[in-house]
């Protein structure tokens, strides 16, 4: 869709060329949510693409994903054998049900910064410990967990003008033996529940829940709990008011299909069914 109230658009290269934010801007990286409708709000776009982060960058410690990698891109990713974690990341690009041509362009940023409940790269990076580093427009920076990040439907810890970098992920979370499940109303459609669980090599479990949930819920175990524990866990500590309503599917449902999700896995990552 063209923006017809545009009359500007920047292409910063360093961040020192970052503009002075003012009321109408916009960042433009995929910009595939941005060019789906109209923006009439907006007459300036400051373009990210010139900034040429690198898309992603292993380090001993991390694994850095900046804000303009694409999900083609993350897919991509050639995976070393220890990264027992690894399927996740085409399981939650998968879960976007997108097409190839949405894949070149969409970003891993715009997907959290859109902070659906539904964003599969906030389900993949709350659930391996993923930081975000984010740029303040005073010149200063801040990180949190991605879990952290996102406080509600289409909400998040952003201020006017920030700008999220990047999405540092631990090595060690990396490592951790992982289990995935994902449902959806229809054969393709929005998730409405998705739910991720990893395992320590010391039997520690986090259960991370995302889609069925207006903001990511992550539950700790100290040990991998029974099917009762889990249960009462969940009930507790996701009150009724965090589940998400849409046509895609009531508060009622999407709680019935978290439990059992989780259920799913604690078996899978218990060896009761296989991996």
């Amino acid at each position: 869709m063209d923006l017809n109230t545009i009359t500007a658009v920047a292409h910063p290269q360093t961040r020192v060329q970052l503009p002075v934010w003012t009321a109408g801007d916009a960042w433009l990286a995929g910009g595939t949510w941005l060019f789906s409708e109209p923006q009439t709000h907006l007459t300036r776009l400051i373009d990210l693409t010139d900034l040429n982060w690198p898309a992603l960058t292993v380090s001993e410690s991390h694994l850095s994903i900046a804000a303009t990698c694409t999900i083609a891109q993350l897919d991509g990713l050639a995976c070393p054998s220890e990264w027992l974690a690894a399927p996740l990341i085409g399981q939650c690009c998968r879960a976007f049900l997108a097409s190839f041509k949405i894949w070149k362009t969409a970003t891993v940023g715009g997907n959290l910064c859109m902070s659906l409940p539904a964003g599969p790269m906030i389900s993949l990076t709350s659930a391996l410990d993923g930081v975000c580093t984010i740029w303040n427009t005073d010149g200063g920076e801040q990180t949190m967990p991605v879990a952290e990040f996102v406080t509600g439907n289409q909400r998040n810890r952003l201020t006017t003008g920030d700008l999220l970098r990047q999405v540092d992920i631990p090595i060690a979370a990396l490592k951790r033996r992982t289990a995935f499940r994902q449902i959806s109303l229809a054969p393709v459609g929005r998730s409405a529940a998705l739910v991720i669980g990893s395992l320590d090599t010391d039997g520690a479990l986090t259960l991370t829940v995302t889609a069925s949930t207006v903001r990511p819920i992550q539950l700790s175990f100290a040990k991998t709990p029974d099917a009762h524990a889990l249960r009462d866990a969940i009930a507790q500590q996701i009150t009724d008011d965090l589940y998400h309503t849409d046509i895609h599917g009531k508060p009622l449902w999407r709680k019935h299909m978290t439990l059992r999700l989780a259920e799913e896995i604690r078996d899978e990552l218990l060896g009761a069914t296989p991996s």
